[in-house]
């Protein structure tokens, strides 16, 4: 008999956590002992403040992250062969989005464990409903380059996509690259093109604006380290 699998969305910030998540999907999660997760520590402070403070200690913790070796991860089919259900949590938002925890989400689909999706926050449709684009036609992206001269060839390629389809183009960057990519975009695309900063969505500090490439450019903005969703519309 194998477990199933339970992809577990988390906090995007470190406010209430019943805030973000559905009350019947903290009661859920009660029974799991075994977790598959991107960090531990973030994890743990996460499961504590859902409702398990003081049992932490009881639950196994197993890696998964950008460094965790393919058959690593072939070998966590083992945590599902005594049918215990094991939980999958990435640092942030939804599990397997834009996560390495997908590669484990694969390898249950291959092998006949039934993967479960929770209900929980998502930076990424809550920036795309919060921008005014369009949300008939959009495309996630991930991350861009890192050099300049690459990033800027990839945001032309995504204009010129988004002209052509009338197509919202969905971005993120690390943190301290924000800045970067704001001044690259200010700098590549069309003043008509609109933009849409999305940033600490769900924080008490959660600031939302679409503005056109020419307005931005007459604004004085930095995003700072802070996570940021970047969306574009030609």
């Amino acid at each position: 008999m194998k477990g199933k699998l339970y992809l577990i969305p988390s906090p995007l910030g470190d406010g209430p956590v019943e805030a973000v998540m559905p009350r019947s999907v903290l009661e859920a999660i009660g029974h799991l002992r075994r977790y598959v997760v991107e960090e531990e520590r973030t994890v743990r402070r996460f499961l504590s403040k859902a409702g398990l403070r003081g049992h932490v200690e009881e639950l196994e913790f197993y890696p998964l992250n950008e460094h965790t070796a393919p058959q690593t991860v072939e070998s966590y089919l083992t945590l599902f062969e005594d049918g215990c259900d094991v939980g999958l949590i990435s640092e942030a938002g939804l599990p397997a989005v834009a996560d390495p925890g997908a590669d484990l989400v694969a390898l249950c689909h291959r092998n006949g464990i039934e993967v479960r999706p929770f209900v929980g926050p998502s930076s990424l449709m809550l920036a795309l409903m919060a921008s005014g684009l369009n949300g008939q036609s959009f495309a996630f992206n991930g991350y861009l380059p890192a050099k300049s001269d690459g990033r800027r060839q990839a945001l032309r390629a995504l204009e010129k996509q988004s002209l052509r389809a009338d197509q919202t183009q969905i971005f993120i960057e690390t943190p301290y690259r924000n800045d970067a990519m704001l001044s690259d975009l200010l700098a590549t695309c069309a003043d008509t093109t609109r933009l849409c900063l999305a940033i600490d969505i769900t924080c008490p500090d959660q600031y939302i604006s679409t503005r056109t490439i020419g307005e931005w450019k007459k604004e004085k903005t930095n995003i700072g380290k802070r996570p940021c969703v970047f969306l574009l519309l030609a």
